[in-house]
């Protein structure tokens, strides 16, 4: 069979399967909002769709509109992106809702230029927008398009290359321009990757191209695309210290820039060679360090080995340490990792 697709059939016959088989979103109104719209795309960057369901009324329930997204403060959005991680991205929306407050009346631009001059707004987001809103023939590429590209291609190369990227963009731009409505063929290329082109075991039995798929023909799905190499990792050893007063905690608010840039933490020591030892806490200043547990935590760059202590109140706090009423610690942006070692000391219910 040939690697080369015939493209009418193919964006028609992608149309007609999503329009029966898309999965039910919130963000999947018949009329999309464009804020509702920028709000998901932002979100799915990187993050489960099943995460960002749980996160994404409440998110809107808290800043319904631009301009509440505008006026909210830094630490409010923080909070209310607490639990779907790549936390540059909550910080990026705010930015990019105070330029569209700023420049646009508060009106999501329909542009594509426009869009792309948003903090934050790249050229897959800008496409997205342009075409699931407003019904432009913007392409389309993310992890999802491109494998499902270089299946139907049979093209057994690196997904993450340029000259692949480059290609797939092409790819797309051409097949978009094919298409009767590029609102919904642009959601099928991404639906079919989500759910039946998926990574490893893909569904090709359910795949509505699949009579247009070089690598089935060819025996080679499971081989493509050709996987990236991993990230080599880097360890960092935190020691979490768990101060109460009362019915208050001892936090710290990390820096504004690197890993949980911003966040609220535990008082927390780092070490990138081993380990803390309790002698050497102590010798640091910590009053008198239990150990409660040790857990691992996982990141794309880094493996985070956490030891949660107990210690006993300061008689002298830094400056960057807070109390915070327990009660109060759900209105703030904290981690998942740090919500795992509050769980552990009993701060925070499970």
């Amino acid at each position: 069979m040939s690697t080369a697709p015939d493209d009418p059939i193919l964006t028609q016959s992608l149309e007609s399967w999503f329009t029966t088989n898309a999965r039910d979103l919130p963000w999947r109104t018949k009329a999309r909002d464009p804020y509702r719209s920028l709000v998901s795309e932002l979100m799915l960057q990187q993050t489960q769709v099943s995460r960002v369901i749980e996160k994404f009324e409440p998110f809107l329930g808290r800043f319904p509109t631009v301009q509440a997204l505008a006026k909210a403060p830094e630490d409010d959005v923080l909070a209310a992106w607490a639990g779907l991680g790549y936390y540059r991205r909550a910080r990026l929306l705010h930015a990019c809702a105070k330029a569209i407050v700023e420049h646009h009346g508060g009106v999501v631009p329909n542009s594509l230029d426009e869009l792309l001059e948003l903090p934050g707004i790249g050229r897959y987001t800008a496409g997205a927008i342009a075409s699931m809103v407003f019904h432009q023939r913007a392409p389309i590429v993310d992890g999802n398009v491109i494998r499902v590209l270089l299946r139907v291609h049979n093209q057994p190369i690196p997904q993450t290359d340029k000259a692949t990227i480059a290609w797939a963009w092409e790819r797309s731009a051409k097949l978009v321009h094919t298409c009767e409505d590029p609102a919904i063929f642009n959601e099928s290329m991404m639906e079919l990757g989500a759910t039946v082109c998926v990574p490893k075991g893909p569904k090709c039995l359910q795949c509505p191209i699949s009579d247009q798929c070089g690598a089935l023909a060819a025996g080679t799905t499971e081989s493509i695309p050709i996987p990236k190499p991993r990230a080599k990792q880097k360890h960092l050893y935190c020691a979490s210290l768990v101060i109460r007063d009362g019915d208050s905690i001892y936090l710290e608010q990390r820096p504004s820039k690197g890993m949980w840039a911003g966040m609220y933490q535990l008082p927390t020591l780092e070490r990138d060679d081993r380990a803390h030892d309790p002698n050497e806490l102590m010798a640091s200043g910590i009053d008198n360090p239990k150990h409660i547990e040790s857990f691992t935590h996982i990141t794309t760059h880094r493996i985070v080995e956490f030891a949660i202590y107990r210690a006993g109140a300061q008689s002298q706090t830094p400056e960057n340490w807070t109390k915070h009423p327990i009660s109060t610690l759900d209105s703030l942006a904290i981690s998942n990792a740090q919500v795992k070692a509050m769980r552990i000391a009993g701060i925070l219910g499970s």
